[in-house]
């Protein structure tokens, strides 16, 4: 199996409708799974993508599917959203690769070994099995016979999972289309097409669409496509380099994250590695426009984040901003991220291995690539409408942890969308509260 690319064969390309229930924009786990629950709703749907069925961040993460270390609010929808993967993967079969392993955040040092102590705290009003192991307890799970002891502890969540990123949302893409659902790759969305101040539809490339509601799971590509309308979403991208080693002896059945290293048990036999401890940004104009929005964060996060330079930075600090909807968009020009892997994520990965898993220490990578994580300044999504712009609504900003929480997320969107109650307290995912008074601009409609 190999990276998605804008080479990549198109297996989803059904005719435009002229008119649909909804438009998705972005066939990642966020869209998918909204265009899921929808249509379990009845909703007549199309998926509109400008590359390939999860062609980023959704095919290129870590696969963890993971209730632990969640945001206080995210976690009741977390664990919903673990319950949904289950079902999904008994209607869509075995590419979905969803199985409960385990996940394990390691240690290293008295100060991390409370902190992941202080979670338990958010965890314990649901019941979670969720607990502190020891030393030994970690050498036992993980296989390291022996006097070394590599942790001072960790945090481990038995009812955790992984699924499988390459191949997941393209199964439930598959499926979907078997129900009905309109699907097409090598489609971009151009233009939200406004009418007296609402959503009247899209105007892709090949064409427009009448749709009274519109879902942006943009990703990465969000705050772009929004800003055409006038709609200010500060969010900004974050490169994770990422591995997968050829098949290997089984040492550990689930994830584990600790120090510069972290490793989860694949399907194929290998697991996939990723270096901890590197925040990868691109410098672009919206790292200046969001400055002081993200500042908190950045403070936080200042010994791991590096900046990068490479060729493309002038044409990141001029990018287009405004196009109409009979022009070529940037969306058309770039189809798929692929970010080439960070040398330093490589080197990072080699080291942690060789230091606190000596079992992948020799084991040769089979794949290594990178994806463009979207980031907001809270590190948690934006699950909304858009006042400004009634039918138009917004799932994207994940911040890393979108895969797992993915299912959930759609649900939620599908209930917000039919104006019912998702009985989950959203005004943590508010877009308001990046709000600044933004305007829209009239659409291709005007």
């Amino acid at each position: 199996m190999t990276m998605i690319s804008d080479q990549s064969p198109i297996n989803f390309q059904d005719d435009l409708p002229d008119s649909t229930d909804v438009v998705v924009i972005g066939a990642g786990v966020a869209g998918i799974s909204t265009a899921w629950f929808l249509t379990q709703m009845g909703v007549r749907v199309l998926v509109c993508d400008k590359g390939r069925v999860a062609g980023e961040q959704s095919s290129r993460n870590w696969g963890w599917v993971r209730q632990q270390g969640r945001d206080a609010a995210e976690l009741p929808i977390m664990i919903d959203s673990i319950g949904l993967w289950e079902s999904i993967s008994r209607e869509v079969g075995g590419d979905v690769g969803f199985t409960r392993q385990g996940i394990m955040y390691l240690a290293k040092n008295d100060s991390e070994l409370a902190e992941y102590d202080k979670w338990l705290d958010i965890a314990r009003p649901y019941q979670l099995d969720s607990r502190m192991l020891t030393a030994s307890e970690i050498n036992d799970q993980l296989g390291q016979t022996g006097s070394t002891q590599l942790w001072k502890g960790a945090l481990f969540t038995p009812s955790d999972g992984r699924a499988e990123p390459f191949t997941a949302v393209p199964a439930m893409a598959r499926n979907l289309q078997s129900k009905g659902v309109l699907i097409r790759e090598n489609c971009a969305v151009r233009c939200l097409d406004i009418e007296a101040g609402r959503v009247a539809g899209v105007v892709t490339e090949h064409g427009r669409v009448n749709a009274p509601t519109v879902v942006c799971c943009g990703g990465a590509w969000s705050t772009l496509f929004l800003g055409n309308s006038g709609i200010e979403l500060p969010q900004l991208t974050v490169r994770s380099t990422v591995a997968r080693t050829e098949p290997t002896e089984e040492f550990f059945s689930g994830a584990a994250t600790g120090a510069d290293i972290a490793f989860r048990r694949r399907q194929d036999g290998g697991y996939t590695i990723a270096p901890g401890g590197i925040n990868e940004h691109f410098i672009s104009l919206d790292s200046f426009r969001f400055f002081f929005k993200f500042l908190p964060v950045l403070i936080e996060n200042s010994r791991t984040i590096r900046l990068p330079l490479d060729a493309d930075l002038i044409r990141r600090l001029l990018p287009t901003r405004h196009w109409s909807s009979e022009e070529v968009s940037p969306f058309e020009i770039n189809r798929v991220l692929n970010p080439e892997p960070s040398r330093a994520g490589i080197d990072n990965m080699r080291r942690g291995l060789k230091k606190y898993v000596p079992a992948l220490a020799d084991v040769k990578f089979a794949e290594i690539w990178a994806g463009m994580i979207d980031v907001t300044p809270d590190v948690v999504p934006v699950m909304d409408e858009i006042d400004q712009c009634p039918g138009l609504f917004v799932a994207t900003g994940f911040s890393g942890h979108g895969f797992g929480i993915g299912p959930g997320a759609g649900k939620v969107m599908a209930t917000m969308i039919m104006g019912k109650d998702p009985q989950y307290d959203l005004s943590r995912f508010r877009f308001s509260r990046f709000s600044d008074g933004s305007k829209m601009v009239p659409g291709p409609g005007l």
